[in-house]
């Protein structure tokens, strides 16, 4: 177990150092954004003028949001006690699964261009060409957002949106832990009650997708989902911050 933990907080490290770089680059976007400030009050302006005309944009998903009733406050889940990936799955009752990946910047320009994927959640294959915002959805992106997502890296949670309000909060409490390079999304079609998803880089070109696939949820789902999130997350065939 130790040796688990070490690896643990190796990662740890490494994501905050991640982290610095992400914040280091939107200073140096920051400095250069000051330098066309009339730009973007001009901009500013039109937006304004375009709200009050009545418009709106409305993208079929509510948005990275943690105060939607899909997530009630006051959730909470126990300390981790399980650091190995297949033992904390095998404890959960959940399945590990793996495919060899497709894909790889392989994008779609369109969102009305559907994408039949393998397997149910997806977890690679042709996507569109803009991932989607990592977060908390009450209502999910479309899939080919996503799965850009898991293209660079991300870990995503999906979840039965009947699952009961207590553990949909518990899911939040588990995101907010550690949200870094993830998503929480409903998803009521498959055929598991909760799942994660990533899509390793290994082996080139074109990786290897995993799975963890759940039945049910007890208390011991949360280090299942801990430690695939700490196995797979920042490891996509692009590593972007």
């Amino acid at each position: 177990m130790s040796h688990r933990r070490e690896q643990k907080e190796a990662l740890r490290r490494e994501r905050e150092e991640r982290e610095a770089q992400a914040k280091a680059a939107q200073q140096r976007k920051r400095m250069v954004g000051y330098g066309v400030g009339g730009m973007l009050a001009i901009l500013v302006a039109g937006v304004l003028i375009f709200v009050l005309a009545g418009g709106s944009d409305s993208g079929g998903a509510s948005g990275p949001d943690g105060s939607s009733s899909m997530f009630p406050d006051g959730g909470s889940v126990p300390e981790q006690k399980e650091f190995d990936l297949q033992a904390a799955a095998d404890a959960a009752g959940c399945e590990l699964k793996s495919e060899k990946g497709t894909g790889v910047a392989d994008h779609t320009t369109s969102l009305d261009d559907k994408v039949k994927y393998r397997t149910n959640p997806p977890t690679d294959g042709r996507h569109y060409e803009i991932p989607a915002e990592d977060g908390a959805y009450s209502e999910a992106p479309p899939d080919e957002a996503l799965v850009h997502g898991l293209e660079h890296g991300r870990v995503i949670v999906w979840f039965k949106p009947s699952l009961a309000e207590s553990v949909r909060g518990e899911l939040k409490a588990l995101f907010d832990e550690d949200s870094y390079q993830m998503f929480l999304v409903p998803r009521s079609n498959m055929p598991y009650q909760l799942a994660a998803t990533a899509w390793n880089g290994d082996p080139e070109p074109n990786g290897t997708g995993r799975s963890l696939l759940c039945d049910r949820v007890n208390d011991a789902t949360w280090d299942a989902v801990r430690t695939f999130r700490d196995e797979h997350r920042s490891r996509g065939p692009e590593p972007i911050p």
